[in-house]
C-alpha cells in the first residue's frame, strides 16, 4: 500500500535512499538544503519536493531523515521550520543520520510529547550500499513503530534489526564503526608489510582471504588499497565524525577504546596528507608516507 513520506537530507545516501521509496510506489516529498538537487531528484523519480523541513513533514505519515550530524539533525527536526513543526500526531521520524545516542534521546523525547514516535536508525553499506538497496540498519525504539516501518526500510536494506529503546541503534553504529577502524588499520598494515617484503599482494588476499583474516574490508578494497585509490566509499572526515561520537560515548560509559583512540589519531594524519575527502582505506597512504620519509 503506498504510503504518504518525506525524505530530509538528499546527500550520496539520501538520494537513492529517497528513490527506492518512490519506486515502490510510495508518495515521497523531498527536502534538501540545496534545493537544485531536491529538484534533480524530483525529476528522476515524479516525487515533490518542499522548501522547508515542516512543510515536508505536512505531507507524511512517515519521515525519513539523513544529514550530517547532531548539529545539522536538530535543525531540520526542532530548528525554524524544523520537521516537528510540521508532524501530525501518529507520525513516525525516522532517523538515518549517523549521530550520538544523546541527541536521539533528545528528540524521541520532543516527538512524543507530539503524540509521535521516533526511531534512529543508522545504516551501514556505504554509498554502494545505498545506491544498490543493501543497506543495514540498525534500529532504536518501540516495537510498534518499528514494525509500522520496517516495509518502507525493506526498500532499501538487506538488513533491519531493532536492537532496543531509542538510542540503541546509534549505539549499535558506534559498535560497527569501532570495528571497522581497526579492520581497516590491520589490512593497511598487512598490505604494506606484503609490499615492504615483496611479496605479490593478488597472491596473498587471495590465499588468506578463505581463512580466518577474511573480512569485507578486504574483499571490497585491497585491490584500490594496493593501487593506492581512495576516490571509494566512506570519506575520512565522516569516520573521525563517528569515531569521536563513539569515543566520547566511550568516556562517558568507562568503555576503553584505545585501538579505536589510535585510529583516530592516525586518520587525522591522513587528513594532514590532504586526505580528508580520501575513503576510510587511506590508512594505507599514511604508512607509505612514513616509509617515503624514513627513505629519505
Amino acid at each position: 500500500m503506498s504510503k504518504k513520506t518525506a525524505f530530509i537530507g538528499l546527500g550520496v545516501m539520501g538520494y537513492p535512499m529517497a528513490g527506492f521509496l518512490a519506486k515502490a510506489g510510495h508518495k515521497v516529498t523531498v527536502y534538501n538544503r540545496t534545493t537544485v538537487k531536491a529538484e534533480k531528484w524530483v525529476k528522476e523519480y515524479c516525487g515533490e519536493f518542499a522548501l522547508t523541513p515542516a512543510e515536508a513533514a505536512k505531507k507524511a505519515d512517515y519521515i525519513f531523515a539523513c544529514v550530517g550530524n547532531d548539529d545539522d539533525l536538530r535543525s531540520v527536526t526542532i530548528g525554524d521550520n524544523g520537521a516537528f513543526s510540521g508532524m501530525s500526531p501518529g507520525t513516525v521520524f525516522i532517523d538515518h543520520t549517523t549521530a550520538s545516542a544523546k541527541v536521539a534521546l533528545q528528540l524521541a523525547d520532543v516527538a512524543q510529547k507530539q503524540e509521535c514516535a521516533f526511531l534512529d536508525a543508522p545504516v551501514s553499506g556505504g554509498q554502494a550500499g545505498a545506491e544498490n538497496g543493501v543497506l543495514t540498519v540498525m534500529v532504536g525504539g518501540d516495537k510498534k513503530s518499528f514494525e509500522k516501518t520496517k516495509p518502507l526500510i525493506n526498500n532499501y536494506a538487506k538488513m533491519i534489526k531493532l536492537l532496543g529503546p531509542v538510542g540503541y541503534g546509534q549505539l549499535t553504529k558506534m559498535v560497527n564503526q569501532i570495528c571497522i577502524a581497526g579492520t581497516v588499520q590491520g589490512l593497511a598494515e598487512g598490505i604494506h608489510f606484503a609490499k615492504a617484503v615483496g611479496l605479490d599482494v593478488e597472491k596473498v588476499i587471495e590465499t588468506i582471504s578463505k581463512g580466518a583474516a577474511q573480512s569485507w574490508q578486504m574483499e571490497n578494497r585491497y585491490k584500490t588499497m594496493n593501487d593506492s585509490f581512495f576516490d571509494y566509499g566512506f570519506a575520512v572526515d565522516w569516520m573521525r565524525k563517528d569515531l569521536g561520537i563513539a569515543l566520547e560515548e566511550g568516556r562517558v560509559n568507562k568503555a576503553h577504546l584505545p585501538v579505536t583512540a589510535l585510529v583516530d589519531q592516525f586518520y587525522s594524519e591522513v587528513q594532514a596528507l590532504g586526505g580528508s575527502r580520501w575513503d576510510t582505506s587511506s590508512l594505507i597512504a599514511r604508512l607509505e608516507s612514513m616509509n617515503k620519509k624514513l627513505i629519505k
